[in-house]
């Protein structure tokens, strides 16, 4: 339910080094319209659409969570040059029933911005409502501006697919042609990720899917490092893809 933004602390660092495109996926506040059925390849095609709008044909890919699926997805179209993934979706193993809990919590914070989001401003002028605000993506908030904050409270409260989002997250395969990914890719993940947990989110990247990629660990980092800890994160993506 997050939008482009979510990028934003770390953007001046990316801008620096490459052509950067972030996005809005489709469904989410200020991204493209869904029309029609929802399914897994409606997100990648949109992607892809929109890397060939901007003349994208071979880039590095960053994702966070389901953003980090979608990355590998588009890798296995040959169509990325390396993909970097923070804590990316559907890792998880096969049978293991913490999507449920995982999505009905994402269902509940739907509601939850929908009720706080007209009274974001007041609610984040506190060091405690900044807390609240990002309790499940982060552990270290201070640095993030409230302004930023505001706007990813607004994208969560404005996702108006999100109740189709939701149901079709909770039906899909989850499945990953991974050998035919030939091109590198990092993995980071915080260790005090609440959303995706480690390691048991990413049972199946590492037992099955990708074991052989480059794994990074960020202790006591939380769900978006890229939030997080922005400055890290960027350093992660930029030793990865600059050459």
């Amino acid at each position: 339910m997050d939008t482009w933004r979510t990028w934003e602390l770390v953007l001046p660092a990316f801008e620096r080094r490459h052509d950067v495109l972030a996005l809005t996926l489709p469904g989410h506040a200020g991204g493209p319209v869904l029309a029609g059925g929802i399914d897994p390849e409606v997100f990648v095609d949109a992607v892809e659409r929109a890397m060939d709008a901007a003349g994208f044909e071979l880039p590095h890919l960053v994702g966070n969570s389901l953003g980090g699926y979608l990355a590998f997805q588009l890798a296995a179209r040959g169509r990325a040059a390396s993909v970097v993934a923070f804590a990316p979706a559907g890792g998880w193993a096969q049978g293991d029933g913490s999507i449920e809990p995982l999505l009905d919590a994402q269902r509940a914070l739907h509601e939850q911005m929908k009720t706080a989001a007209p009274h974001a401003q007041a609610l984040l002028r506190t060091p405690a409502g900044r807390r609240s605000a990002t309790q499940l993506i982060t552990t270290h908030f201070e640095h993030i501006p409230p302004d930023l904050l505001a706007h990813q409270m607004l994208g969560v409260a404005g996702c108006k697919a999100a109740g189709d989002l939701i149901g079709t997250a909770l039906a899909a395969p989850w499945t990953l042609d991974a050998q035919r990914i030939t091109c590198p890719v990092r993995f980071v993940w915080g260790t005090a990720d609440k959303l995706l947990p480690w390691p048991a989110a990413a049972a199946r990247y590492r037992a099955e899917w990708l074991p052989h990629a480059d794994w990074v660990l960020l202790d006591g980092v939380g769900h978006c490092p890229q939030l997080d800890v922005p400055t890290e994160a960027a350093q992660l993506v930029l030793d990865f893809t600059s050459p």
